[in-house]
């Protein structure tokens, strides 16, 4: 019996999801203090990186505009968090995230390559840079000031998002969007030619993967006393859903999760122990796993279990 047999089995996969969700469901009973706080950060990372591989993973576009879509949820918080209850907020700043990927899709998803990657980073820094002189030069202020949610509240949320992105993101895969999708990663104009509206394809589902980054955004909004442009639209958050989704392997869904937990811990770690040279030390771990685990963790995972059972393992 190989391991694609094993993990192929619904009970298992069904036990195994109820289990973990039962944990998070109940985290904040039984692990107090940081955990929970850490946790939500962890989620968040997650949620960001699964929406960048809804999209990116099976199409091969590298979008760095996660930070934009990000800054949209944690202003749409800022500005309404005091007139609206909280899920309404939520709710639209993932609309609004969801209509500025729908914008920015229809207007560069023509194009390819490193050209739409620095498009969609430029965004970010544009975004950032008229909100700056927004404030500064027609409201005459800096920053806002955000009401504060508790952090069992925040992470609650965080929970529910995450379970929503892993639900879609799993639904398109197994879709025929999601087949189009991998159909315009393999040959774009050949899937152009059998029928598939490539255009449309593309702009939808990038449109689609930014709902989550919004939400999250303005959820994590609320944990935070004071934002501005350069804490909203940082853009370390346009390259870090990238850099985790590489690290736990972008041919599974399960592959990101992995990458962005493990990821987003050692940063943590690593900023509390060592807050003047983990950007040095991140950077390191992260050289060396494009170098030297092209395929990400699972992809090493699947190398070693096939030499020591010389059997084939089938794609998930």
């Amino acid at each position: 019996m190989n391991i694609a047999s094993v993990i192929s089995k619904k009970p298992f996969l069904l036990g195994l999801v109820g289990l973990i969700l039962l944990l998070l469901a109940t985290l904040p009973f039984y692990a107090t203090g940081y955990t929970p706080i850490l946790m939500t950060t962890i989620l968040m990372y997650i949620i960001m990186t699964v929406s960048w591989v809804i999209f990116s993973g099976p199409t091969g576009y590298i979008s760095l505009a996660s930070a934009a879509f990000f800054g949209v949820g944690i202003y749409t918080m800022a500005i309404l968090g005091k007139a609206l209850p909280l899920p309404v907020v939520i709710a639209i700043a993932g609309a609004a995230s969801f209509l500025v990927a729908l914008l920015v899709g229809a207007l560069t998803l023509r194009l390819k390559g490193i050209y739409f990657a620095i498009f969609t980073f430029g965004l970010v820094v544009l975004i950032k840079e008229v909100l700056l002189y927004w404030e500064i030069n027609i409201t005459g202020t800096r920053g806002r000031f955000v009401v504060l949610e508790s952090n069992e509240t925040v992470y609650y949320v965080m929970l529910i998002l995450f379970v929503l992105t892993m639900l879609v993101a799993y639904f398109i895969q197994h879709s025929k969007l999601g087949l189009a999708l991998r159909s315009i990663g393999e040959n774009e104009e050949a899937a152009a030619h059998t029928g598939v509206n490539v255009t449309m394809v593309k702009v939808i589902t990038y449109a689609i993967s930014a709902i989550f980054v919004g939400a999250s955004g303005a959820i994590m909004a609320t944990r935070w006393t004071y934002i501005d442009p350069y804490v909203a639209f940082n853009p370390i958050l346009s390259f870090m859903p990238v850099l985790m989704a590489i690290f736990g392997g972008v041919g599974t869904l399960y592959g990101p999760v992995i990458g962005a937990s493990m990821l987003a811990y050692l940063q943590e770690v690593l900023t509390t122990r060592f807050p003047y040279y983990y950007m040095l030390i991140f950077g390191a771990v992260l050289i060396a796993v494009i170098l030297y685990l092209p395929n990400g963790l699972v992809g090493l995972v699947q190398r070693g279990w096939k030499r020591v059972s010389g059997g084939q393992i089938a794609s998930t």
